[in-house]
């Protein structure tokens, strides 16, 4: 489909506790490229395959979790419209000046129903993937660690999951995607939701914890790359919640692990395409563990209770 408003997750700011050792996890153990530090102190990264400048950002802090989480729409006209439909409809917004983050335009800031702050914003300097657009190579040369494709998704949790998905449906054009059902029938435990051909771009989790991170998504190319990712998890003594499986949900495949500061990530690879004429997929309470962990039809304890 042709994308015209909001079209990928675009970067967040997670706070760490020791900088420099996350600096080093994420560039050796992760393989994203540093990009640099700004005036805060705040450290830059990309994958190596995006062409954007950044889209992670790590700042010290003495609380794990994640300060924001940013889309990137289609262009400045965009960026405009939907600042005037989040104020028609109710959700205040702030304009974060240009240049406050490295290398990245204007950015329209508002919180959520679920508590959780997010931007939209429409420039951020390209800086490519090193492989050019005339002729490239096929493939990224010197990649270590895991280098993932790209930043994904993410999954966080909050109580009113219902308000902030009815507004990343009726205002910022989101697709409902897969649903899981809580015991009455009814009600969403959680959802999934995707601005673009993704099986999801976001996932929101019913939960009494308000402004929580569950995890952050990485993609990965192949299920043998999942697998790999595993080994190095592994090799670096990286506390793992659990994987390699299988989701029911989405049909991706999944490494659960944690970064120094307890903040959760995951390796996730494949998954379906989606498009706006595909039926929700609908899953009862009594089937949560399948359609979580496919393969092992039930939940671990940490996966239900660890957030930040």
């Amino acid at each position: 489909m042709a994308i015209s408003g909001v079209m990928r997750p675009g970067h967040c700011q997670l706070r760490v506790l020791n900088l420099d050792e996350s600096v080093k996890f994420y560039t050796e153990v992760m393989g994203l490229k540093h990009m640099g530090f700004d005036a805060q102190g705040r450290a830059y990264f990309k994958c190596l395959d995006e062409l954007d400048h950044h889209s992670l950002i790590l700042r010290q802090a003495d609380k794990a979790g994640m300060d924001f989480y940013a889309f990137k729409v289609r262009d400045k006209a965009t960026l405009e419209q939907l600042d005037a439909d989040l104020r028609a409809y109710g959700v205040a917004t702030e304009r974060i000046p240009a240049g406050e983050m490295l290398e990245t335009g204007e950015r329209v800031r508002f919180t959520s129903p679920t508590g959780h702050v997010f931007e939209l914003y429409a420039e951020k300097t390209m800086v490519g993937n090193g492989l050019g657009f005339e002729a490239p190579e096929a493939i990224i040369d010197g990649r270590r660690g895991i280098s993932p494709i790209r930043l994904d998704h993410w999954q966080i949790h909050g109580p009113d999951l219902d308000g902030s998905r009815d507004l990343f449906v009726k205002v910022l054009g989101f697709s409902l995607v897969e649903r899981i059902k809580a015991e009455d029938g009814v009600t969403d435990v959680a959802v999934w939701l995707s601005c673009s051909t993704k099986a999801h771009d976001i996932a929101f989790v019913r939960d009494e914890r308000a402004n929580t991170l569950h995890h952050a998504s990485y993609l990965l190319g192949t299920w043998e790359q999942v697998l790999k990712a595993a080994d190095i998890i592994t090799i670096h003594r990286v506390s793992m919640d659990i994987g390699p499986l299988r989701h029911g949900i989405t049909r991706g495949t999944t490494i659960y692990a944690f970064d120094p500061s307890g903040n959760r990530f995951e390796t996730f690879c494949g998954g379906y395409d989606f498009y706006p004429d595909m039926p929700v997929i609908t899953w009862p309470f009594e089937e949560m563990g399948r359609a979580v962990f496919y393969h092992t039809r039930q939940l671990n304890e940490r996966f239900l209770t660890v957030v930040t």
